[in-house]
């Protein structure tokens, strides 16, 4: 059998956009105004299959990398609602990722010809983060690999960067002499994040989920619903991603019928996962960046370190040997005075600049500025002083260990 590469239709609508972008955090705006953006007709957004649902439950729609997404909702601000998830459990709709199903023999030795992860050793229904990576040793995107079964991967990857993810796969599958199917999933999938989420998967599901660990998946059933839920996330607590693209309306509002759910959207998503020290795709991670200057070695997979085999892997294997020139490092910061903001300028003691932040916001848990920069390889040991300029004005700011806030994922 050829390699091929199979595209569900997936749904367009004429939707109205409110004006908000101006008022989200410029990285996040900027998102929805082209970096690695899938392509619309004018006039028209793709929609997800709970978009209706949305609008219903006050949602305030955006245009986010060609999807109408909710940005918040009416009945909470975005700092209740962060809040909100760090205590209880917040609902976001996810089905706007890209979801793809790898299989045929040769599937393995494809996937792993284009990201680092050791996908062969990977148990049946464990997951990990992953990332495709380009002949320079850059990151085309991050991805999470699921080994759903014995006969495929399900791979879920950034909305933002479809275009240009299928078009790489496509690419080199058209090379690829072995059989392999891709198929793109047109499926509807949510995310239960938050310390309360466990309790109501489980009350839910009426079973016991001692043994169902982080990034681990199963099939399921949800108060009758069959599902295929994943215990993973990108907020930093304990959570679920659950999809059932056809009863999509029936399983959203299951799991809003319990008191400790509310609706959560794309400005909530992103505090969090600053706080919990996860890279945004195009501002702290780029098809410029490599995996070790952006502290993402341990997507590496050992015996991948070993035998190499994917793309780059020439350019980012000598920069894992002991005394390697990395010219720059993602770093954490605190940050005195006024917020820093992606591009801002971060510069030594001395005046000399050393670096940019990529993504800034208040931590609503810490009561304190938070961002993300890259800076020169020397500058990024934890506790090294540095200045950030905001607004012409030079603000301390100080490096310290990544999350900023404790995560909270189960291990059992």
């Amino acid at each position: 059998m050829a390699s091929t590469f199979a595209a569900a239709t997936i749904p367009t609508a004429t939707a109205r956009v409110q004006p908000l972008l101006a008022r989200l955090p410029p990285h996040l705006a900027a998102i929805g105004r082209g970096v690695c953006r899938r392509s619309y007709a004018s006039g028209s957004m793709k929609q997800t299959a709970l978009h209706d649902f949305h609008v219903k439950h006050g949602g305030k729609m955006v245009d986010f990398a060609g999807w109408s997404m909710p940005v918040q909702y009416s009945d909470l601000g975005v700092l209740a609602s962060h809040e909100w998830t760090r205590t209880n459990a917040s609902l976001f709709d996810v089905g706007h990722m890209l979801q793809t199903r790898w299989t045929g023999k040769d599937r393995t030795k494809f996937l792993e010809s284009l990201v680092v992860a050791d996908a062969d050793g990977l148990p049946v229904g464990s997951s990990t983060l992953s990332l495709f990576t380009n002949k320079d040793g850059g990151i085309i995107d991050d991805t999470v690999i699921n080994k759903q079964d014995e006969n495929g991967f399900y791979i879920v990857s950034n909305a933002g960067c479809a275009d240009k993810d299928l078009a790489h796969i496509r690419s080199h599958l058209a090379a690829f002499a072995g059989e392999v199917d891709v198929a793109v999933l047109d499926k509807s999938l949510v995310a239960l994040q938050g310390p309360m989420a466990a309790g109501v998967v489980a009350r839910l599901a009426n079973e016991d989920l001692t043994g169902f660990k982080f990034m681990t998946g199963r099939h399921m059933k949800l108060g009758g619903i069959p599902v295929y839920i994943s215990r993973c996330g990108y907020t930093g607590e304990d959570g679920f991603e659950v999809g059932n693209h056809e009863k999509a309306e029936e399983l959203s509002t299951l799991l809003l019928k319990e008191e400790a759910v509310k609706m959560a959207g794309l400005a909530v998503r992103d505090s969090l996962r600053l706080e919990a020290g996860l890279c945004l795709y195009g501002h702290d991670i780029d098809d410029t960046t490599k995996p070790v200057e952006a502290g993402l070695t341990w997507t590496i997979g050992q015996r991948r370190r070993k035998e190499g085999g994917f793309l780059g892997a020439d350019k980012i294997l000598p920069q894992l040997q002991k005394g390697a020139s990395i010219p720059k490092r993602r770093v954490g910061l605190i940050v005195s005075g006024a917020p820093a903001r992606e591009n801002a300028e971060i510069v030594a003691l001395d005046g000399k600049p050393v670096g940019k932040v990529t993504s800034g916001s208040p931590s609503p848990v810490l009561k304190k500025n938070i961002a993300m920069a890259y800076v020169e390889s020397g500058f990024h040991k934890q506790g090294t002083e540095l200045q950030v300029m905001v607004r012409g004005k030079a603000q301390k700011a100080v490096v310290v260990k990544m999350p900023f806030v404790e995560s909270k994922y189960y291990r059992g």
